[in-house]
């Protein structure tokens, strides 16, 4: 069973059909990040949109996860105008790339550590390489590139010894949804380590290796437009899929036709 992690921290929740996305902006995000790091409160910390919560439709123990999570930032337009519509007026989007940015350049001035886990083969070194650059003096402790499979017990005993030798503030998990929060929902006790965040993308975005959405897209909800052109091969499913059975979901909970319970 999953212990919940950091609950006397918590942000109001609101319900976006099952899944409770944390009722805050990127400033306040920043501020509780940064009070659970100075006490050393250990949790996990999920960036949803739209996809995370499409796929928790379908997996319940993944629904768990996301609603257990320390934070379950609005990492997508959708979960921001659900938000609103529920009367969180000050409620706005958490993006993972942003916070990743905002985390850092906090750590400049706190000395908070850090330690990279997952991309694709190269990548976490070069995101290591880029954000040293960005922000000098910054620490990262670490970088771990796991094979696009289970951890084998060695591997996992490796990863163990790493990271206790490293013992990072802040554990980035650069995998996708929903194999990320599985992964910090299984190790964030075992690993001494403070917060992970599960972001996804944010690793090769650091990194150069993929384009970010102008922010007038971001702003709009139009991100997943500007993805799906970009990477159409591997988007085009998920987005064809996951979008317009959202937009019948939540019209369905927001007009009362169907309700959805917060566990």
């Amino acid at each position: 069973m999953i212990s919940k992690p950091g609950a006397a921290l918590t942000s109001p929740r609101v319900n976006v059909l099952g899944v409770g996305i944390s009722a805050l902006n990127l400033d306040l995000a920043v501020a509780k990040v940064a009070e659970a790091l100075e006490q050393k409160r250990k949790g996990y910390i999920c960036v949803t949109g739209v996809h995370g919560v499409s796929e928790a439709q379908e997996d319940s123990a993944f629904r768990t996860i996301l609603n257990r999570a320390f934070l379950n930032t609005p990492d997508g337009m959708p979960m921001v105008w659900m938000g609103k519509l529920r009367g969180f007026r000050e409620m706005g989007r958490v993006y993972g790339p942003d916070l990743m940015l905002r985390l850092f350049e906090l750590s400049q001035s706190r000395g908070f550590t850090h330690f990279f886990y997952g991309g694709g083969p190269g990548v976490a070194e070069e995101l290591k390489s880029k954000l040293e650059t960005k922000f000098p003096g910054v620490r990262i402790v670490g970088t771990f590139t796991p094979p696009f499979r289970p951890l084998t017990a060695e591997e996992e005993a490796d990863l163990v010894r790493i990271v206790s030798a490293a013992r990072p503030d802040m554990f980035w998990v650069g995998l996708s949804t929903p194999k990320q929060e599985k992964f910090m929902a299984s190790h964030w006790e075992q690993l001494e380590a403070t917060l992970f965040f599960g972001v996804g993308a944010a690793f090769d975005f650091h990194a150069g290796r993929v384009r970010q959405a102008p922010r007038w897209m971001q702003r709009s909800g139009l991100e997943w437009l500007f993805r799906l052109v970009c990477e159409p091969r591997r988007l085009w499913k998920r987005y064809f899929k996951n979008n317009p059975l959202f937009i019948l979901r939540a019209a369905a909970q927001i007009s009362g036709i169907k309700k959805y319970e917060l566990t």
